[in-house]
């Protein structure tokens, strides 16, 4: 199909640049059927998941989360990667008064872009939503759900791991009389409580799978997206996608994530995740030797 270049620009993407069309100067109101949400924690493995989706051309997809994009009118995550660990925390984030959804879908659109315009799937990713699948099962059309869980032990290093180098920047504050470890497991095991339950109540409109299952089957775990969503018909996991610094394979970080925790740390953890340890045994994972 001939694109009229006043309705593309060039974004950087999987391999080459390549020409993407903006949300602004179409009509995705009726051309979007289906609102596919990627709903897992965050340090999870939906970047490169998110990235995946983009090279299809059936989807329309946003440069960033969507909380994050120009004009979204709804919370701004305040404590960076560990807002599940406080009771008070979740509260705002659960409070509908603080969301405009379908101000959300609006700015979602403009800012949207897509390899072909008449792409009728929109894509969203944004950790926070975790908890929100009910509202945006209620807000959105067709809402479709792809959950997913990884490791808790890696997710905490990537948690620790990141906050520990903000610390050093000077761009966060540790909660005061709590080691670091010991947050967020609490924020990692609140996140697969809470994913348990979006299972539970939204499985028929979405799927289940590991991080785990995507990097060792992603040819699976790509079929199990088409039978969701038919019109996906191009999706293909195993590829390189454009991640922060250079384009990656998908690839399972876990062992060298995991390798870095020190005994001291993995204790700490673990004095959390046996209180959750019920989750934990649900989702496959067991508790670690501190001592491996």
């Amino acid at each position: 199909m001939a694109a009229d270049p006043e309705h593309r620009t060039h974004l950087s993407g999987d391999g080459p640049r390549k020409a993407a069309f903006l949300g602004a100067l179409h009509d995705l109101e009726r051309v979007v059927d289906t609102h596919l949400f990627v709903i897992c924690a965050n340090n999870s493995g939906s970047t490169f998941l998110r990235k995946a989706l983009a090279t299809s051309r059936r989807t329309w997809n946003l440069p960033k989360e969507g909380w994050m994009v120009l004009g979204h009118v709804g919370l701004r995550p305040g404590n960076h990667r560990i807002w599940a660990a406080r009771r008070r925390w979740l509260d705002v984030l659960n409070d509908p008064a603080e969301y405009d959804w379908p101000h959300a879908r609006k700015v979602w659109y403009f800012q949207a872009h897509a390899l072909d315009p008449a792409a009728s799937v929109f894509v969203e990713k944004t950790p926070e939503h975790l908890f929100l699948v009910d509202a945006l099962a209620r807000h959105f059309r067709n809402a479709r759900f792809l959950f997913m869980v990884r490791n808790p032990y890696a997710v905490c290093e990537g948690i620790c791991r990141v906050l520990r180098n903000r610390l050093r920047a000077g761009k966060y504050v540790p909660l005061e009389g709590e080691r670091l470890e010991t947050v967020a497991a609490r924020h990692v095991a609140i996140c697969l409580e809470q994913q348990r339950r979006n299972v539970e109540t939204h499985g028929g409109h979405g799927i289940f799978f590991t991080y785990e299952t995507m990097c060792a089957e992603p040819e699976r775990v790509a079929h199990e997206i088409r039978l969701l969503v038919p019109e996906l018909d191009d999706l293909n996991l195993r590829r390189r996608v454009a991640m922060r610094r250079h384009h990656e394979m998908l690839t399972d970080m876990n062992p060298r994530q995991i390798a870095r925790l020190t005994p001291g740390q993995i204790a700490a953890i673990n004095r959390v995740f046996r209180r959750h340890r019920a989750v934990l045994d649900h989702f496959g994972y067991e508790l670690m030797d501190a001592d491996r």
